[in-house]
């Protein structure tokens, strides 16, 4: 089982914009030290959620200077956002840079705030998204010589006669990561041999379902379908070690207890930045178009930490990830930083990975050897 970490922290004013940078920075080099696999970073923009994530191809390029071994990763890219030329080209950048060490979520966004700042309608944005990835298939296909390739899609048209330069590192190109939720997007990853996240949503409907019920559903489905793909047994064991569940906050202190206190107090601040946050986006539901259907967490409620929290002792976290590993999930991406980045949230990030790294990765990794 690979573990990742997640550079998810919030920046709450301007003039913590610097500091937040430079700590995740010694996070991510501290994570590397320490044995993980892989960093990932999300796309986010206007609201203050990681500062870097405006453009955290930047920040992963620079960083993959500094760490060379490790794995980069996004979770996950808002591809209605993304012009298709610069999409293309920024993933065959850092796929050189990486040496082909590069792991690119997709996903259609997330708030209406960052989709009216690039002058998308928050209702079409899936439609804008499917349509990008194809325009950008099309062009990682482009040769030099081949008709242009020409597209009007939302905000975004182009007429390409050339070929996207670099090329890619990858054969064909990087590999795409879906989130495995709807059955399209799970085919997508399943046929091209690319790892997919694994969701642990828990429907309402069905309230009170073990979030393992779920991941084991989208798990069992993906898997299915990749193994149906005909791919070559390489290229099936590398699409499930890099397939990936996620916890948005996962916290390791000595006992149970500590890391209990110890998580409600990071969950406390991330819940005022998040309702903050949620002003904001009010403010971008002007219309029918950019409206959303879900509305802002209550992540201090037992449903949320539930799904989306990973805490305890060693032992307990080591304990819980034991039915994820046999199942067969890859990479559990680990959410280290969540929430505003205090110089006590670092402290707090830094203490999981050091737990992370020196008891509960060996207890897995010793039971699959």
């Amino acid at each position: 089982m690979r573990f990742s970490v997640f550079l998810n922290a919030r920046s709450m004013a301007p003039e913590e914009d610097r500091q937040l940078i430079k700590d995740l920075e010694a996070h991510a080099a501290l994570a590397a030290g320490h044995g993980f696999d892989a960093i990932f970073l999300p796309d986010h923009h206007f609201n203050g959620y990681m500062p870097v994530a405006s453009d955290s191809y930047m920040f992963a390029a620079y960083l993959a200077a500094k760490l060379p071994q490790m794995h980069f990763g996004f979770s996950v890219t808002s591809v209605p956002l993304h012009h298709p030329v610069r999409f293309v080209e920024r993933i065959n950048i850092l796929d050189q840079l990486t040496d082909g060490k590069l792991l690119v979520g997709v996903g259609s966004g997330t708030t209406p705030e960052e989709m009216i700042g690039f002058g998308v309608n928050y209702a079409e944005a899936g439609a804008v998204a499917d349509r990008n990835l194809r325009i950008a298939e099309e062009l990682w296909a482009k040769r030099m010589d081949d008709p242009a390739v020409e597209f009007e899609n939302g905000p975004h048209k182009g007429r390409v006669l050339q070929r996207i330069a670099p090329a890619a590192y990858t054969p064909r190109h990087a590999r795409l990561m879906p989130v495995a939720m709807k059955e399209a997007s799970a085919r997508r990853a399943a046929e091209n041999g690319w790892p997919a996240f694994i969701p642990a949503f828990t429907p309402p409907k069905i309230g009170g379902t073990e979030p393992f019920t779920h991941v084991r559903r989208y798990f069992d489905a993906y898997k299915a379908m990749l193994l149906a793909a005909g791919h070559d047994d390489a290229t099936v064991a590398d699409a499930l070690s890099w397939t990936t569940h996620t916890y948005q906050v996962v916290h390791v202190a000595e006992t149970d207890e500590q890391a209990r206190d110890e998580l409600m107090v990071i969950l406390r601040a991330y819940q005022d930045a998040i309702e903050r946050e949620a002003a904001f986006n009010a403010r971008a539901e002007a219309d029918q178009a950019n409206r959303k259907s879900d509305r802002t967490p209550d992540a201090l409620s037992d449903d949320w930490i539930g799904t989306w929290c990973l805490h305890g002792s060693p032992d307990t976290v080591a304990e819980h990830l034991r039915p994820y590993a046999e199942l067969g999930i890859g990479n559990i991406l680990c959410g280290t930083t969540t929430g505003p980045l205090t110089p006590e949230r670092l402290r707090l990030g830094d203490q999981t990975l050091r737990l992370l790294a020196g008891r509960v990765m060996p207890a897995l990794r010793g039971d699959q050897a």
